[in-house]
């Protein structure tokens, strides 16, 4: 039986934003970026839902080819997470990338989706089965007060 609150929430929904909230609030600024009063970035949290069984490849297909497209697109990875609770690690992975703009986000994006090497990647990640049920996307913007822009 899963827990749902009156707003529609899941546990799973609420950790990912306020693990996204706590990463943002402690990460320093990134170093080599130049300072800018008019930064214009957005980040999207992304959190997967892996099939039963499924996670271990799901984490090899990352690591293997997925964060070097995103890097070839000129998406800017954040970082991976996995949630504490060995249980639900086995089900969720959450990570953030970073953009000039949405604009250049839904640019990426597509170029990374018509990709040969990541339509090779898949196919062959997925040749005893899909790995991904789900994949929930929220774009954000930083606050005034977030130390990362």
């Amino acid at each position: 039986m899963s827990y749902t609150s009156p707003t529609g929430e899941t546990p799973v929904k609420r950790l990912s934003l306020a693990l996204v909230f706590t990463i943002m609030s402690i990460l320093p600024v990134v170093a080599d970026e130049p300072k800018s009063t008019a930064d214009t970035r957005v980040f999207e949290l992304r959190t997967y839902y892996a099939n039963p069984g499924k996670m271990n490849a799901l984490h090899a297909r990352f690591r293997d080819h997925t964060v070097k497209l995103f890097e070839k697109y000129g998406m800017t990875v954040i970082g991976f997470w996995s949630p504490i609770e060995k249980d639900k690690a086995e089900e969720v992975l959450v990570y953030i990338l970073a953009y000039p703009s949405k604009e250049a986000a839904d640019k990426s994006w597509k170029a990374f989706r018509d990709d040969p090497d990541w339509k090779k990647a898949k196919a062959e990640s997925e040749k005893d089965g899909v790995l991904v049920k789900k994949v929930d996307s929220v774009y954000l913007n930083p606050t005034d007060y977030s130390k990362l822009k």
